[in-house]
């Protein structure tokens, strides 16, 4: 009989139109491959070196202030910038190449260096919540910006340049790779079935309880049957919202909640401050009504089976397909059963 927990199958992902290969009988191989070094050092609260904390000097003349709550400032790298001079390349539509504006910016999530998500109370998180839909709003209102992706890199592993609680946000004129192809997928499914893609799969996983970690009155983290990193988890909205400014405070509250709760777990999985790339899909900002769009946040960690091995994505992954060795059912198993009470 076909099992999808002992054999090797792929899953299709509906909200991107692509397939991925799940091989469970893979977690039985040995590993003698590349360990990374789990950080479980607690940091001060503050770092007379870091530029993100208060009244510290950052590049050039530029000093933070003396903040109290979450501060927010034009990135001094900036990925994307505002003033590009009109410009296009396209040789025999084979080498094309266009300008691209945007707006990059950084969030500190609170002026205490020793911080993150999991070490936060819920009402701290919802200041940041606040900020985030202020942002998108803000940034989205700007003539030429037509996507708002917030982000949030966290360790060294996932490429963070600084410890301290913070996350970016990229504003950009075109609509990137990842969230296009959500969106056509999104639109599709409403032009067919009149509904939202993301409400009715929520409400298979809510029925079916084996991949939700957690959830409230509002929110519900999920793996999603389509992951594709060990312990991925998808947050979405219980109630349709295209984006985080649609959020009642009453929702904004539950987003910080959930948040918190996700990424205690996280730190508990494997007893260290665990790695990953966070970010939030939800409506454009090019004038659009987008009513399919749903809000929603994907998590994606690269931590396989300790805090000494990761997954890289090589090889066939490159090459052909995503693959995974944990099933999203075992993965949600481990997360749900984990503390909500931060244990380091």
């Amino acid at each position: 009989m076909f099992d999808l927990n002992e054999h090797s199958h792929r899953r299709f992902n509906p909200l991107t139109g692509e397939w991925i290969i799940v091989s469970p009988h893979r977690t039985k191989r040995p590993w003698l491959g590349q360990t990374e070094t789990a950080n479980r050092d607690v940091l001060e609260r503050y770092d007379p070196e870091c530029y993100l904390c208060p009244s510290n000097k950052r590049v050039g003349e530029h000093v933070n202030p003396a903040y109290t709550g979450v501060y927010v400032f034009d990135n001094d790298f900036a990925a994307l910038q505002p003033d590009v001079p009109v410009g296009a390349v396209n040789v025999g539509n084979m080498l094309v190449a266009e300008r691209e504006r945007g707006v990059s910016r950084v969030v500190c999530f609170s002026p205490d260096h020793s911080l993150a998500l999991a070490r936060m109370n819920v009402a701290d998180i919802k200041s940041v919540v606040d900020e985030w839909a202020d942002q998108y709003v803000d940034l989205g209102s700007k003539a030429f910006i037509n996507h708002v992706q917030i982000f949030e890199n966290r360790g060294e592993m996932m490429g963070a340049s600084n410890p301290h609680p913070h996350c970016q946000i990229w504003a950009s004129e075109s609509i990137p790779n990842e969230p296009a192809k959500e969106l056509h997928c999104q639109r599709g499914y409403f032009a067919e079935k009149n509904s939202c893609l993301l409400c009715e799969y929520l409400a298979i996983e809510i029925k079916s309880g084996e991949r939700i970690v957690c959830e409230n009155q509002h929110f519900a983290a999920v793996v999603p049957f389509w992951a594709v990193y060990p312990f991925e988890v998808m947050i979405l909205g219980t109630r349709h919202r295209g984006s985080i400014d649609e959020l009642s405070d009453a929702e904004r509250n539950a987003l910080a909640d959930i948040l918190k709760r996700l990424t205690t777990r996280y730190d508990n999985l494997f007893l260290t401050a665990f790695p990953y790339s966070m970010g939030f899909h939800q409506r454009p900002t090019d004038g659009g009504s987008h009513d399919y769009a749903h809000f929603h946040a994907h998590f994606y960690p690269p931590l396989l089976r300790s805090a000494t091995v990761r997954k890289f994505v090589v090889g066939f992954e490159i090459l052909g397909s995503p693959q995974r060795d944990i099933t999203p059912e075992s993965a949600a198993a481990t997360l749900r059963g984990l503390s909500e009470v931060h244990q380091f």
